[in-house]
């Protein structure tokens, strides 16, 4: 896929979807909910072949609710059974509260840099 970008408004998500060595790496931008919740789910679509890994870049975004934890847990069931991953990386302070709430940590490895989230 090509990069795009967008510049993040309130209420909207963008994604800046690249690669490095075989993983894919989502940037997201902006608010996860159900007004944001469709752009975010294309964007997960894991494929099967190769066994997926994916990390998300989490840095930018402000804000995410229930919707954004069922896309992400649904995702990471979809890579687990392609045989790969999925991996958060920089999660802001308040997603990560989020995060740690719902237990989405012990699901779903969390990293507090992108560098570590891509180190095998």
């Amino acid at each position: 896929m090509p990069d795009t970008e967008q510049a993040p408004q309130p209420g909207h998500l963008s994604i800046v979807e690249t690669s490095s060595e075989g993983i894919r790496i989502l940037t997201l931008a902006g608010e996860i909910d159900n007004d944001t919740c469709e752009t975010l789910r294309q964007a997960l679509d894991i494929p099967t072949a190769p066994p997926p890994h994916l990390v998300i870049d989490m840095r930018q975004v402000t804000f995410m609710d229930s919707t954004g934890i069922n896309l992400l847990i649904t995702a990471h069931q979809s890579a687990t059974d392609a045989g790969g991953w999925i991996r958060l990386a920089t999660p802001t302070s308040p997603v990560m509260r989020i995060i740690q709430i719902v237990g989405i940590d012990t699901l779903i490895d969390c990293h507090p840099t992108l560098r570590e989230a891509l180190s095998p």
